[in-house]
């Protein structure tokens, strides 16, 4: 099968939002009035993203979750993607059962595949988003006029908030390269987090005119959350006796056979909760006036969201224990240049 061939056969697709998908040198986009694109770009490459041995069906919907999450982290409506792809060879049971994974998440958000690319060579898998946000006034000085949420608006006295639960993909990957060993039924949790993450498209939409700041949480919280304090200047504390918490399998984290005492199966679980990565949820700032509004954006968007610091006007980021004291803070998240 040829190189046409493979993209006709797996994915040609009718685009009626874009007035030009597929065949020709470009694709064309026509904004609709009044709104702005938002565009972000992830590359996934085996054995760095994943196994090579992944289940194709899961690493095509992945391989869009990624880059929905950032649209989600914008307030952003997913409009189209472009895919570039590069094969070791074009296997037609691993090509159909990836492109399903990869479509049916792509129609479940209304986001129509336009272009791209393909060629033989290392497995690899890059995709281009676009979506759609309303333009508006700046909300401060200095700022971008936008109503997309950006990284650079949280304040002192501003709530830290995180979607969903963290760190089950990190503690699915510790089993996976055998530096710790979880019953099967956690394990299986574990992983569809890290194979099959979800994209909270709804809960950013919801957010806008809410949250004063938001980042998705690819890399892990305490670094996603360091752009947000970068950007806008600011620092945070965060409780670790409720981060803790998030890790859905947190408890049953305890039945791992692996040479940890209690303290350091904490550890464990603080290192997957605050500096796993793959995540895809979101971390977003409001104000406390907007408490009621973050859980009707919650409700609205069937996401749970958990409030788990403050920002402060001092920079850095600080962690306490439940008595509010504060904890060496030796975490660190993922760097795609670190061994």
């Amino acid at each position: 099968m040829g190189e046409f061939d493979l993209i006709r056969r797996y994915f040609t697709r009718p685009t009626p939002r874009a007035v030009l998908g597929v065949g020709d040198d470009c694709a064309l986009l026509q904004p609709a009035p009044g709104m702005q694109m938002a565009i972000s770009t992830d590359m996934l490459v085996a054995g760095r993203h994943f196994f090579p041995d992944v289940d194709p069906r899961s690493l095509g919907h992945k391989a869009l979750a990624v880059n929905l999450s950032d649209l989600a982290a914008c307030g952003a409506r997913p409009l189209a993607f472009t895919l570039a792809l590069a094969l070791p060879e074009a296997n037609e049971p691993w090509l159909a059962a990836f492109a399903d994974g990869l479509l049916a998440l792509a129609d479940a958000h209304g986001c129509e595949l336009i272009g791209g690319d393909t060629t033989r060579g290392p497995l690899n898998i890059c995709i281009t988003v676009f979506g759609e946000v309303p333009a508006g006034a700046a909300p401060r000085a200095g700022m971008v006029p936008t109503q997309a949420l950006l990284r650079g608006g949280a304040q002192p006295g501003d709530d830290v908030y995180v979607s969903g639960t963290l760190g089950d993909a990190r503690l699915a990957l510790e089993a996976l390269q055998g530096h710790i060993q979880l019953p099967d039924d956690v394990l299986t949790r574990a992983r569809a987090r890290l194979e099959c993450p979800t994209p909270r498209v709804a809960l950013g939409l919801a957010l806008r005119g809410v949250a004063s700041a938001a980042a998705d949480i690819s890399d892990g919280l305490i670094g996603d959350l360091g752009h947000i304090l970068e950007r806008s200047g600011v620092g945070a504390t965060l409780d670790t006796s409720i981060a803790i918490n998030l890790l859905a399998n947190h408890k049953d984290s305890t039945r791992a056979s692996a040479p940890f005492d209690s303290e350091s199966l904490r550890q464990t679980a603080l290192q997957c909760v605050l500096a796993g990565g793959d995540d895809y949820e979101l971390v977003f700032t409001a104000a406390p006036a907007q408490r009621a509004a973050v859980q009707a954006a919650a409700q609205a968007s069937a996401t749970p969201v958990t409030r788990i610091g403050r920002i402060d006007r001092e920079p850095g980021l600080r962690l306490v224990d439940a008595q509010g004291q504060p904890i060496a803070n030796t975490f660190h998240s993922f760097d795609h240049f670190s061994p």
